[in-house]
């Protein structure tokens, strides 16, 4: 994979699951890797993970635009908005609407606030890459999780928008649905038992340094031809690309 050697990131999320993965993978590819946490013992707790890997953790909650403005205000060559939330985890007549809109907050607002605000840097300096950690409920409707399939639907037409809008002044976006992974969310899911996805076991979901290595990848000019596009980590001709290994 092509070194990402004297580029900075950011990873909202950071400190466990996907996010965390991601802050590996693109620190062993060179770049100089921030992340976010919403607590300072959640940032110890990624480093103590992280172990020799050197990445700068912030206590900043994605919906806190004070707190997330003063972090991006640093200037990044690449954001990644992975931070979100699953619930409300309930049929519409069983969910509040001030549960659903948090959602909505969280996992669109908040990321087009990020992409903002790191993109006006971005555009000042000529460029940069900005990965939205999509899914396939972006795309059809799972029971119990509407407030999740619509903030990730809208979530997915920001990225169309975000490649219409400023593809020609350098900014790569991509949409990265990571699968079903072995994360704390998942485990939720699965306790809810709401829907196929919580009857997965365990032992069936992916890795997370699998969807990792592939947003390291997508942060690399090898995938340029892929910008402005949702991408699905089980797409074979991706996997084959990234390095991973083939799916049954």
């Amino acid at each position: 994979m092509t070194s990402l050697s004297g580029k900075t990131a950011l990873v909202t999320g950071g400190n466990r699951g996907i996010g965390l993965a991601v802050v590996k993978a693109l620190a062993e590819a060179g770049a100089t890797v921030h992340f976010t946490a919403r607590s300072a013992a959640n940032i110890a707790a990624a480093q103590r993970e992280l172990g020799p890997i050197v990445a700068t953790g912030h206590h900043a909650n994605m919906t806190d635009r004070t707190a997330m403005t003063t972090v991006l205000e640093y200037g990044f060559d690449i954001l990644i908005n992975n931070a979100g939330v699953i619930g409300p985890i309930g049929r519409m007549l069983d969910v509040s609407p001030e549960d659903w809109a948090m959602n909505i907050e969280t996992n669109l607002i908040a990321a087009f606030h990020a992409t903002q605000t790191a993109m006006a840097h971005m555009v000042a300096r000529g460029g940069g890459t900005i990965v939205n950690l999509s899914s396939g409920a972006a795309h059809r409707p799972m029971e119990g999780w509407s407030a999740y399939c619509c903030g990730k639907a809208g979530l997915a037409m920001l990225t169309r928008a975000i490649h219409e809008e400023y593809a020609p002044q350098g900014i790569r976006v991509f949409g990265f649905a990571p699968g079903v992974v072995d994360t704390d969310m998942q485990g939720s899911i699965r306790t809810s038992g709401i829907n196929p996805v919580s009857k997965i076991p365990r032992e069936n979901l992916a890795p997370t340094h699998e969807p990792a290595k592939a947003i390291a990848w997508l942060c690399t000019p090898a995938a340029d031809t892929l910008a402005g596009q949702e991408i699905d980590v089980r797409n074979p001709d991706l996997r084959a690309q990234v390095g991973l290994r083939a799916l049954e």
